[in-house]
């Protein structure tokens, strides 16, 4: 059984590139066809000299071992344009993986075998040829001291917001695999020249594999299209806005390509600082039975099993996490506006970062406290954000309301809260609300588990302490429902009984 050869696409962006295209092709390795099933792709974006007839011309000497498409965009897209031009046709011609080549020479297509195998050997989504690789070799190479300078800071800020560790974000010589491609959406990112960074950030994000191999500097006579000052700020301001996505302040749909997997992780628990976790922990008495209402994946009820010997049971429309164990499970929407069980019957009722998600809390609210009436010792402990946040302020202030992946404006939001329009659903439900907190910022989340992150989250207590409800990221409740009219009229009818008894009692003895 013959095994198909994989497909590679060589594609070369190429603007004004009649008197270096030519040499381009006849450089890439005819061994390159032993390998895989090759084809090359030219697409000339609106050039003003005769690009596109010089390719087309080689195209009709028949004389390269390799299929030669040549295209021209009538209308410029840019260099980010033309990029998603030539991998949606990568995409669409089923191709295994595309390499992209610069038409001005800059990068050596010599390289290729090099940089296409270890995609072809699976150990890697996407190659990039480095200049910076190699101490040294990009300025023999003839690459200028400021782009060099400007290259080496903008790799050290991206790689810092990141947390990636590639020696050069820059390289336009690339390779990437198709299947990859795919699960990324490049045709979101900007059409020029940062369109480099934004696929960079999209890739991390998505948790895919990027790898590096060192590769020649060649600067000879181009002429670049590059203004450096802009560009070296739509860097800075792309990256910015992916982190500030990270940390739920903004969204940006290209940015918005984690797994399913990934974005799960930030519903398990927070337990390492102060969370909604650690606050709901500490105040579940050891053997109590609890009832996690919206419970995810199980996380927390399976912590209160471990750590405090409670029962739990625990309610939700989504199947609990694998390997996760509760006393109970019962699988629901809260949207039905019924309870699968009796409130009253646990000693400890959670709903942590549920109630935002609902249609109608006020219906769902009304439904606890008729099931939870029975008995006044039952607590509630309840968590959610806090719309009044200072920042989400701020960003208000300036115009920006944005939904996010997850944050105070997740897009599963329906309602948003403070601490006072929490309060009053609660109490005029019938509840009491018998603590309030403040909960800080995730910082561990966003910047990890470090020294920035502990003094962050001090100066975000500290704060919360002086203004609740304009520094808390979360609010925290504790509220415990009051007896309803049928419970009282029920108390009072009893008593009175009793009261009357005796007194009928006393009557028959005095006399």
């Amino acid at each position: 059984m013959t095994t198909r050869k994989q497909r590679l696409l060589v594609f070369i962006v190429a603007y004004n590139a009649e008197r270096t295209i030519e040499d381009v092709l006849r450089r890439i390795p005819h061994a390159l066809g032993e390998i895989y099933d090759v084809e090359i792709l030219i697409i000339d974006d609106s050039s003003q000299d005769g690009t596109f007839e010089r390719g087309y011309a080689v195209k009709q000497a028949d004389d390269l071992p390799f299929t030669l498409h040549v295209l021209f965009n009538p209308v410029n897209q840019g260099y980010g344009g033309n990029q998603k031009i030539g991998y949606h046709f990568a995409i669409e011609h089923g191709f295994d993986f595309v390499a992209l080549v610069h038409g001005d020479g800059q990068y050596a297509p010599e390289c290729l075998p090099e940089l296409v195998q270890p995609l072809a050997d699976g150990e890697a989504d996407a190659v990039f040829g480095s200049r910076m690789m190699t101490r040294g070799a990009a300025l023999r190479g003839g690459m200028p001291y400021y782009k060099f300078v400007g290259n080496k800071i903008l790799s050290w800020f991206e790689n810092r917001m990141l947390r990636t560790d590639l020696t050069e974000f820059h390289s336009g010589y690339r390779i990437y695999s198709v299947a990859a491609l795919q699960k990324v959406p490049f045709h979101l990112n900007t059409n020029v020249f940062h369109f480099d960074t934004e696929i960079i950030i999209q890739f991390v994000f998505a948790g895919l594999r990027i790898r590096e191999l060192p590769i020649p500097t060649y600067y000879g006579d181009e002429i670049c299209h590059v203004d450096g000052l802009k560009y070296a700020w739509d860097v800075v301001k792309a990256v910015l806005v992916s982190r500030a996505q990270e940390m739920s302040l903004l969204y940006d749909r290209k940015y918005d390509c984690r797994s399913a997997a990934a974005e799960n992780a930030h519903y398990k628990i927070k337990r390492d600082y102060r969370s909604p976790h650690t606050e709901a922990l500490a105040r579940v008495p050891a053997g109590s039975r609890v009832l996690d209402i919206g419970c995810a994946g199980g996380y927390m009820g399976a912590l209160l099993r471990l750590e405090r010997n409670a029962s739990v049971t625990g309610v939700d429309m989504f199947p609990l996490g694998e390997n996760v164990e509760l006393d109970e499970f019962v699988h629901h929407d809260l949207n039905a506006k019924t309870l699968p069980v009796t409130v009253s019957d646990f000693d400890c009722v959670l709903m942590l970062d549920v109630i935002e998600h609902l249609l109608s809390p006020e219906d769902f609210v009304d439904l606890l406290r008729e099931s939870a009436a029975a008995s006044p010792d039952t607590k509630l402990i309840v968590s959610t954000g806090n719309v009044a946040f200072a920042v989400t302020r701020i960003l208000h202030l300036a115009g920006m309301f944005n939904y996010g992946k997850r944050g105070i404006l997740d897009i599963t939001h329906t309602r948003l809260f403070t601490f006072a329009t929490l309060r009053r659903l609660f109490e005029q439900a019938g509840f009491d609300v018998v603590e309030s907190r403040g909960i800080p910022v995730p910082f561990p989340l966003a910047f990890g588990d470090n020294f920035l992150s502990r003094m962050l989250l001090a100066i975000n207590q500290g704060l919360i302490w002086l203004w609740k409800s304009m520094f808390a990221y979360q609010i925290f409740f504790v509220v415990r429902a009051r007896p309803t009219l049928d419970v009282l009229l029920g108390t009072a009818t009893a008593e009175s009984d009793q009261r009357s008894r005796a007194t009928e009692e006393r009557r028959v003895k005095s006399a």
